[in-house]
């Protein structure tokens, strides 16, 4: 799922830490939400709304739940109100479909007057599969394979949301890779491309006010 494929790279295996602010970090995986719901045909972005184009629940349980809430809000249809309604809880709900999954476990850490759950790769599998989450799109990209929609959307949003260095750390390593990255984004389809230009406003808006 574009979803998990994005926390994984979002997250660091050994900490559960988000790498970048968490406000990006949500932003960047209620897009993945709404990507996903994009790239089964349930909905399309037209003039920087959200319309639900197929009312068949998809076959993911998470999937189905952002669908019946953008299907109770016909009122709603702002693209980036609502990526900032779902980037609310997005890193919990992707989190808890993981772990269902088997992809990662649930950490708790207590501070003196909180406490906080992570969801980490804490088997010896399930740091393979993080860490290739990354490996993976480097490789691609430097090599100049093809790219299926669903890479493309995700290589789109790590770009938006600052991501890139994690995935492509070494310029000299990946420097075709660095090449290759504009044109997988620009050969999105029109309302993916969008998905990802939004993204990268709202990102760009939420971390110009945390400097205020």
């Amino acid at each position: 799922m574009l979803a998990d494929q994005y926390f994984l790279i979002a997250h660091e295996d050994r900490t559960g830490r988000s790498r970048l602010h968490p406000r990006a970090t949500g932003l960047g995986l209620a897009a993945a939400l709404i990507g996903e719901l994009m790239l089964e045909g349930r909905v399309r972005i037209i003039e920087g709304d959200l319309h639900i184009v197929s009312r068949q629940p998809p076959s993911d349980a998470l999937s189905h739940d952002i669908l019946d809430l953008l299907i109770a809000q016909p009122q709603h249809r702002d693209v980036r109100t609502w990526l900032a309604f779902l980037s609310q809880d997005a890193a919990i709900r992707v989190g808890e479909r993981m772990m269902r999954l088997g992809q990662v476990e649930s950490v708790t850490r207590r501070k003196m007057l909180s406490t906080t759950t992570l969801y980490m790769p804490n088997s010896p599998a399930q740091r393979n599969a993080a860490a290739w989450a990354p490996a993976r799109l480097a490789n691609i990209l430097t090599r100049g394979l093809e790219m299926g929609v669903s890479d493309r959307l995700l290589v789109g949003l790590i770009a938006a949301t600052g991501l890139t260095r994690h995935v492509l750390y070494d310029y000299e390593v990946h420097r075709q890779a660095f090449l290759m990255l504009p044109n997988a984004v620009h050969s999105l389809p029109g309302d993916l491309y969008e998905l990802v230009e939004y993204t990268e406003a709202s990102v760009g808006s939420v971390l110009t006010a945390g400097r205020r």
